[in-house]
């Protein structure tokens, strides 16, 4: 049986409302406290929820968070800047369908179930130290728990306390925006994700005749910090990137152009950590990005952060502290950073030089074949988890 009966949960984001409900399915109380005073309401653009993401939500009965706030995105259609269509790359059949969320719709979602389960959530507390198993802010105030977990994101506070020399987030040399806008008069995609390899950047939309969302990934030699990149302004910016979409057979540059400039989501530069060599320090461990941060191309990071939460969760309730720790680590490491090599290999391929782009429009239509009929796609999203089966420590 596991020691662990409370828990301090650091960060409201994705990880820390999903790691607070598995810990209280599993008997743990769990208490979130996020750094900003107020919710996020309205904060982020479009993210997909990948079938192992949906899985691990439905372990702790929250899977209707996400069929209530998503889209479904059956598959996605892999294409050239010249209009040829590389490649579909669809959800097994026997695993539920990738969903494409707004992140401020997941969030609120999560917040609400986190609301209707009991689980308290106090906002202004900015974390500055730990010492022992207390965890105290920069209000004055400070709280208790068996164990501290870090869910504070790829700058988190909580992996720079257990070890100072950690690695810092790693510049992907692209920036990344995108918007929400009407999807009336232009060819509705369905459930259908189509991703462009444009011949400038990368371009990403899925249109219905109610709305649509798209993103883009554009590529720029030096590292931009996202109140750096907004202060450039977003009509600005949607200018450059209607010019830099223009030559691709795409509708890129329709959609850029019915976008609003409030409506622009900018999110800056495209960041990862490869691999993070501390994960947990006496009653103190990471989940999520403060774990595992792997850029926005792999399309599962909330779905890892959302895995490792339940993981964590399943492992507390079986094992004493340290040998928990040790056993959650052993379920994910693995997993997690051949996510991110995958989604490194996918970077270099959106931010292509002209030299590199005319090799990769060579050489992608055969390895897009070969991705889409092999296991090498598929491993991704089939990853059950049994809640109920019992966790062994490691050997």
């Amino acid at each position: 049986m596991s020691g662990a009966s409370t828990a301090v949960v650091i960060g409201g984001g994705i990880a820390g409302p999903v790691a607070a409900m598995a810990l209280q399915r599993a008997g743990i109380e769990a208490t979130v406290f996020e750094a900003y005073d107020a919710r996020a309401d309205g904060v982020g653009g479009a993210l997909s929820i990948a079938p192992n993401g949906r899985t691990a939500l439905a372990a702790i009965d929250a899977d209707h968070v996400i069929e209530r706030v998503g889209t479904p995105m059956a598959a996605m259609v892999m294409q050239s800047w010249t209009g040829k269509r590389l490649a579909e790359l669809g959800t097994p059949a026997h695993l539920p369908p990738m969903r494409l969320v707004w992140r401020a719709e997941l969030y609120r979602g999560l917040y609400d179930e986190v609301a209707r389960r009991g689980i308290r959530i106090e906002h202004g507390k900015r974390l500055t130290a730990v010492d022992g198993n207390e965890a105290r802010f920069a209000d004055g105030s400070s709280a208790t728990a068996d164990v501290i977990i870090g869910a504070d994101g790829i700058r988190s506070t909580v992996r720079r306390i257990i070890d100072p020399a950690a690695p810092a987030p790693r510049y992907t040399g692209l920036l990344g925006f995108g918007a929400r806008t009407g999807g009336a008069g232009l060819a509705a995609t369905g459930d259908k994700m189509h991703m462009v390899f444009g011949k400038r950047a990368f371009f990403g939309y899925q249109i219905t005749p109610a709305e649509a969302g798209w993103f883009a990934n554009l590529p720029h030699r030096e590292p931009m910090s996202a109140a750096e990149v907004r202060a450039i302004g977003a009509e600005a910016w949607l200018e450059r990137l209607a010019d830099v979409f223009r030559d691709d057979r795409c509708p890129a540059v329709a959609l850029i152009r019915r976008t609003s400039p409030e409506d622009l989501v900018i999110t800056g530069a495209m960041e990862d950590i490869p691999s993070v060599p501390t994960w947990h320090r006496g009653p103190v461990v990471l989940i999520g990005d403060a774990a595992h941060p792997t850029s926005p191309s792999s399309g599962q990071g909330a779905s890892l952060a959302i895995e490792s939460a339940v993981q964590l969760a399943r492992c507390l309730r079986d094992l004493p502290r340290d040998e928990a720790f040790a056993a959650y680590e052993r379920l994910r490491r693995e997993r997690v950073e051949r996510i991110i090599r995958m989604a490194e290999r996918t970077n270099s391929d959106k931010a292509a030089g002209p030299v590199a782009r005319v090799l990769r429009d060579l050489l992608m239509p055969v390895a897009m074949r070969l991705l889409a009929n092999s296991e090498k796609w598929a491993w991704q999203f089939d990853h059950p988890i049994d809640w109920n089966s019992p966790v062994r420590p490691v050997a």
